[in-house]
């Protein structure tokens, strides 16, 4: 835990303050044991504020939201407040007696105050006590600023949008997680403060609850900070970005503009950064080089044509060596001050034949998995989108067509020569203790693949992350692996269930870009609505109208 500081304002008060509203954080530093987490960040989310944080997991966007929200001291830094401020949490601790009126009544008891002290207040100015009508103008303002005639149907609005639960005397620990995190999102969207401060507020949604609070983080009338990995949500919400992934200078960077205005604004900063570190490296190499050659012709000597005087020998002689001093010196002053640019993905190169006969299947199914049979025929550079609620055998369709498991009937035809890989939702049970460079190695000597590109040069993995154990990294460092070792394979036919599973809204964008290039065939079963939109031209595998209309068999032959 961070050192504690002095936050230069105390919690925001119950009251709201409107336009005024702001958290202000400068220099915002915090340690978790040997890691900076965040190295010295300024940001501010004010009245009207719609910005997202960004960056890959471990980058430090939850610390940075509970130090905005007050629950987190930073080493060093300040952070000014004023106004109501709600933080909700990916998750909802249910280990005491609380239900779901607990959680209602908490979010609407400073409206419940406000009523109570403004029918005092009409009391007394009936009763025409002094300074009544002063005490009665303030609890009608605070009643007013709160709304708080309105507060419990925005309460019971925001449970039913989001498919929450309404029984006040339902316990939380009788709960579900994602049903916990309904409500604890329904009553802080209902009490409508200041500024909302969100931390992956799509999890255990539907599309239902996703398309409510779409809308209500839309039309929220204060200001709000968000961390998502649902590009799909930073689409339609956002309209500045703080990025706090790696840049020239250590420091998050902030781009406005919405999602197109981060994702060009990062493009370009990208591209000037490499350029310039390709700039140092290139001149340092030159320098480096002019110092061999006077080197080489220093130790192997000079020999003036024949004919040539002492005199005119030795001069040429000391000017090799002045030579060799200055390339020397000027090699030992330059410095390469760009530091080295992070990397990016890269497929390698496919060795797919357009149309090549990959796979077909007839008839598929799977006993209370994959009710309805499906037919599929995959060539080279086909590509298909499998879409399905939970529990209509997506992952288990996926898992068939890689020969993991069985139909119990219909059968799977491969041609002998294709290569099938699945990126399954759960990485494999690697050995914690084997780093993930020597696990991606054993796993290349495994399929003898000697055309297989190296782990670093498919940009997923710093030397760092390569270089850690597996139970140590975290779950995008775990998924990232588990994808370097799929391209790997360089396979005919690639599986991909739900690839947006914990990798950053950046990677995801690379990632589609490189599928719709790929010459491999792909099939990707995901909710991701982003990915759905940005595929929206592929064909689609629908396992929820076959099974809905009870066909006999759910057909799909991409061409």
């Amino acid at each position: 835990m961070p050192t504690s500081q002095p936050i230069s304002s105390p919690l925001p008060s119950t009251l709201p303050a409107g336009s005024t509203a702001h958290v202000r954080a400068e220099g915002i530093r915090v340690t978790l044991g040997d890691r900076v987490v965040l190295p010295g960040v300024d940001v501010t989310v004010s009245a009207g504020s719609r910005l997202a944080i960004v960056g890959e997991n471990g980058r430090g966007k939850t610390t940075l939201l509970h130090v905005l929200a007050g629950t987190l001291r930073p080493e060093a830094g300040t952070v000014t407040r004023e106004g109501t401020i709600a933080l909700v949490e990916q998750a909802l601790d249910a280990d005491d007696d609380r239900t779901v009126g607990d959680l209602v009544d908490q979010a609407t008891a400073p409206a419940v105050a406000a009523l109570a002290a403004l029918d005092s207040a009409a009391e007394a100015l009936a009763t025409g006590g002094e300074r009544a009508a002063e005490a009665y103008d303030v609890a009608l303002a605070a009643a007013t600023a709160l709304d708080a005639w309105d507060a419990a149907r925005r309460v019971d609005i925001a449970l039913a949008g989001l498919g929450a639960c309404t029984d006040r005397d339902r316990p939380l620990q009788s709960l579900s997680v994602g049903q916990r995190y309904r409500v604890r999102l329904a009553v802080v969207l209902g009490s409508v403060p200041d500024l909302l401060l969100l931390d992956e507020p799509t999890n255990h949604l539907d599309a239902q609850a996703l398309d409510f609070l779409t809308a209500r983080l839309r039309e929220h009338p204060g200001g709000l900070a968000v961390v998502s990995h649902d590009r799909a949500l930073l689409h339609a919400v956002a309209t500045t970005f703080l990025d706090l992934d790696p840049s020239r200078d250590g420091l998050p960077l902030t781009f406005a503009g919405g999602y197109d205005g981060w994702v060009e604004g990062r493009r370009r900063e990208r591209e000037s950064w490499e350029q310039d570190h390709a700039t140092q490296v290139a001149e340092h190499a030159a320098l480096a080089r002019a110092a061999t050659e006077a080197r080489d012709r220093l130790q192997t000597g000079w020999r003036p044509d024949k004919g040539t005087g002492k005199h005119q020998r030795a001069t040429r002689a000391a000017g090799i060596v002045q030579t060799f001093n200055r390339r020397v010196d000027a090699l030992e002053r330059h410095r390469i001050t760009v530091p080295e640019p992070p990397m990016r993905l890269a497929f390698p190169e496919g060795r797919t034949r357009p149309g090549q006969h990959i796979l077909t299947t007839h008839a598929v199914t799977v006993s209370g998995r994959l009710e309805t049979p499906v037919s599929l025929s995959l060539n080279g550079g086909d590509q298909l989108v499998v879409m399905g609620p939970n529990g209509a055998g997506k992952s288990t369709l996926l898992a068939v067509l890689a020969r993991q498991l069985s139909p119990a009937a219909g059968n799977v035809s491969v041609h002998p020569h294709a290569g099938v890989v699945l990126l399954s939702q759960e990485v494999p049970a690697w050995d914690p203790e084997r780093t993930a460079l020597r696990i991606f190695d054993e796993h290349l000597a495994r399929v003898g693949r000697g055309d297989a590109p190296s782990l670093r040069s498919l940009g997923l993995l710093d030397a760092a992350a390569a270089h850690t154990r597996a139970g140590r990294l975290s779950q995008g460092q775990q998924r990232r692996l588990h994808l370097a070792m799929c391209l790997a394979d360089r396979p005919d036919l690639l599986l991909l269930d739900e690839p947006t599973n914990h990798l950053s809204a950046a990677l995801v964008d690379e990632l589609t870009a490189a599928l719709t290039d790929t010459a491999s065939a792909v099939v990707v079963a995901t909710h991701d609505r982003q990915m759905l939109a940005d595929l929206a031209e592929w064909p689609r595998l629908d396992l929820t109208l076959a099974r809905d209309a009870r066909q006999a068999c759910a057909e799909c032959r991409v061409r």
